[in-house]
Formats: structure tokens, C-alpha cells, sequence
């Protein structure tokens, strides 16, 4: 159900041409009400995407009606005419639901630089229009699809209300407010200052932390839509838990579902000076194609990894640092510990806890290895 199983959300996901692989193309997802609170973030790539440039004002006053999403384009570095596509679906999807054009976020994805079809989106948009269903959630979450090889959806209910959540993301996985597109949906009465800060803290650690290939998006988003249909007010704190949760899981799916990927990798920093130590560390490893390209190989190379943790700015004693894979601690304090030989790294998943002895502070960055599919899809990725 994901995005239609709080109550007061409509969703529909429909085919209309734009892919040149065909499947569902448009989703649409409604707020029926009776509020339209809302928050979104964006990515910080400097290159933005019309939806994106679009989005970030229709955000402003904190109020959604609905969110329009497409695959099969990313209406990104396409000029003046990719804007007016962008407002003028935001126009299409008002005058259907009888709303304004500024309460309609618009989410692409897709390649960069070619048009999008305004006559396919524009049927596509009427389609979906005609479509709606409390029930349509999975059509929504499979029309924003491009290399995911499934659809990503998550639900977390409460006592009384409920998040659920859409999201695609297969490759560009890399941090900057967001890492792909997602759409929340809860039936929670809350206002939008609590929306927005509560997103940005559960984004903060979640989506912000998965570093699966370093590459960041023009057309990052995440959109947290607020219906009010449950007629509770749940405490921030307890929300942003709850929020917290629903977004852990679906970064966990698209770390799972990372393009060409044999091994899914959760970097676990420890005892640092300093939250952002922490990150700073795990990220540099999660980075270093010489480390990923060994687990691909499934040899645990741990040298690679305390070369990437020198490369960083954060306080430690390069010599006094523990590297552990699988449960087995391989260096101890710069020097070998436990045998290479003991680690093993034939199945998918890979725990790394790097131990900095300079602190109190942690930090997780999801990453995955670096295969020959990966580069094979992505040297295909626009043929």
C-alpha cells in the first residue's frame, strides 16, 4: 500500500510512452485532506533539474495538494523548454484536482538533456488523474522505476496513524539532503515546521548516509506529504521516530537494489571525536574504489581501509586504529591482529567497524562494491 495506506492519500501509476523500455511512466499521488501540510528536500548538486527548480518554490509555504512524479527523463539541462514542461504539468495536475499550480511538487528521472514528450506527459497526467485509488500505491511506486530492478515501498504505523513511503533509486546514490526520488505520505495532524524538521533530521542519518556510488543527482528529492486524516497529533519526537524508521528502511532497500552490485556494505565508525568525524571517515572508505573493487573480489584487504581513513582531516592516531569485517578484528592499533583468511565475505552482506579510539561519537554509511556490472550498466545506461 505504501503512499495509500495512511488515510487521505489517492495515488496512481500509468503508462504513458515515455520510456523507451515501456511499463508505467506517470504516478500521480494525491492529499485528499483535510490538511495539505508538507515538507521536501533537494539535492545540493549546484546543477538542478526544472522539477527541482520548480519544486523548491512550490515548498515555501509549506502546503502540498499533490506530488506528479515521471520516469524516463530527467528534464534536466533542457532550457527554457524543459521549464515550461515542468509548469505546465503543475497547471495540468491543478486544473484536475481544482488546486493551485504553487501546491504541486513535480519530481523527473531519467537521462540528462533530453526533452520530455509534453503531449505523452499530458495524457499520461489525465490517465493517472483517471485512476486514482486509495489502493493505487504500488502502480505509483512502479512507475518511477528506471534501472531499480523493484519497486522500494515501506509502511510504519502507530497507535492510530501511520508514514508510508515510496521511493526509486538504483545508481547516483551518493548524499546532498537527498539521494533519490521518495514520497511520504502520513495521516499524523502536525503542522509543516514540524514537517520540515522532522525530515530533515530523519534524512540526515538515513538517506544522507548511503553513499553507494559517489555520484550525487540533479533531481534529488524527498517530499513528506501530511493528511491530517487520522485527527491525532503525535509528539514530534515520536513522529520523527517513527519517520526515522520508515526512511532507514527505504535506504536499506535502495542500498540492496544498487546497480550491478554483489555485496552491500554498512561502514561502521566508532569511538570518533566527533559525529562528523565519523561521517567524514565512513564516507572516505565508502569511496574508495580500491576498497570496494577488493570486496567485490571478496578479499578483505584492510590496509585499503586504513589508507582511506588517512586521507581524512578527522582526529585519530593513524596507529591507533581497529579495522573489523564480519566479526573478525584484522588490525589492531596499526599492526595485523586475526588472520585475513578468517574473514568471510562470500555472502552479500559486509560489516566493517572501524574503531578510532579518539572518541565517543559514531557514525553508519551504507556503500556497496564496485563490480563489472556496474560499469557495464552504466556504460550502457543512455544506448
Amino acid at each position: 500500500m505504501s503512499v495509500t495506506q495512511p488515510r487521505g492519500f489517492t495515488a496512481a501509476g500509468v503508462e504513458s510512452g515515455l520510456k523507451a523500455s515501456g511499463g508505467r511512466d506517470i504516478a500521480f499521488v494525491v492529499n485528499t485532506g483535510p490538511s495539505q501540510a508538507a515538507a521536501a528536500v533537494f539535492t545540493s548538486n549546484r546543477a538542478k533539474a526544472n522539477p527541482v527548480i520548480w519544486s523548491q518554490q512550490a515548498i515555501a509555504d509549506g502546503i502540498l495538494r499533490a506530488v506528479v512524479l515521471n520516469s524516463g527523463g530527467a528534464n534536466c539541462y533542457t532550457g527554457s523548454r524543459g521549464f515550461q514542461v515542468t509548469h505546465a504539468t503543475a497547471e495540468l495536475a491543478a486544473s484536475l484536482l481544482g488546486a493551485s499550480a504553487s501546491d504541486i511538487l513535480i519530481c523527473s528521472t531519467g537521462l540528462i538533456g533530453d526533452q520530455l514528450d509534453f503531449d505523452k506527459v499530458s495524457a499520461g497526467l489525465t490517465a493517472a488523474h483517471g485512476s486514482l485509488s486509495d489502493d493505487g500505491g504500488l502502480d505509483a511506486a512502479l512507475a518511477i522505476m528506471t534501472t531499480d530492478t523493484h519497486p522500494k515501498q515501506s509502511v510504519v504505523s502507530r497507535d492510530g496513524w501511520s508514514i508510508g513511503g515510496m521511493a526509486k533509486g538504483a545508481g547516483m546514490l551518493a548524499p546532498g539532503l537527498a539521494t533519490m526520488l521518495v514520497v511520504i505520505t502520513t495521516d499524523a495532524d502536525l503542522p509543516s515546521a514540524v514537517l520540515d524538521a522532522t525530515l530533515r533530521e530523519a534524512t540526515r542519518v538515513t538517506f544522507d548516509r548511503l553513499d553507494s556510488d559517489g555520484c550525487m543527482s540533479t533531481n534529488d528529492t524527498v517530499a513528506l506529504l501530511a493528511s491530517a486524516a487520522s485527527g491525532i497529533s503525535p509528539a514530534a519526537d515520536d513522529f520523527g521516530a517513527a519517520l526515522t524508521e520508515l526512511c532507514a528502511d527505504l535506504a536499506a532497500q535502495l542500498q540492496q537494489d544498487a546497480e550491478g552490485a554483489a555485496h552491500d556494505i554498512t561502514i561502521e565508525v566508532v569511538s570518533a571525536a566527533s559525529e562528523d568525524d565519523a561521517v567524514e571517515v565512513g564516507r572516505a572508505v565508502a569511496r574508495n574504489n580500491l576498497f570496494k573493487a577488493a570486496v567485490f573480489g571478496n578479499d578483505p584487504n584492510w590496509g585499503r581501509v586504513l589508507a582511506a581513513v588517512g586521507t581524512t582531516a578527522a582526529a585519530f592516531d593513524p596507529y591507533d586504529i581497529d579495522v573489523t569485517i564480519n566479526g573478525i578484528r584484522v588490525a589492531h592499533a596499526g599492526e595485523p591482529d586475526q588472520s585475513r583468511e578468517l574473514v568471510d565475505l562470500t555472502g552479500r552482506a559486509v560489516h566493517l567497524v572501524i574503531d578510532l579510539n579518539a572518541g565517543e561519537s559514531t557514525a553508519t554509511i551504507r556503500t556497496n562494491d564496485l563490480t563489472h556490472d556496474y560499469v557495464h550498466e552504466n556504460s550502457a545506461y543512455s544506448s
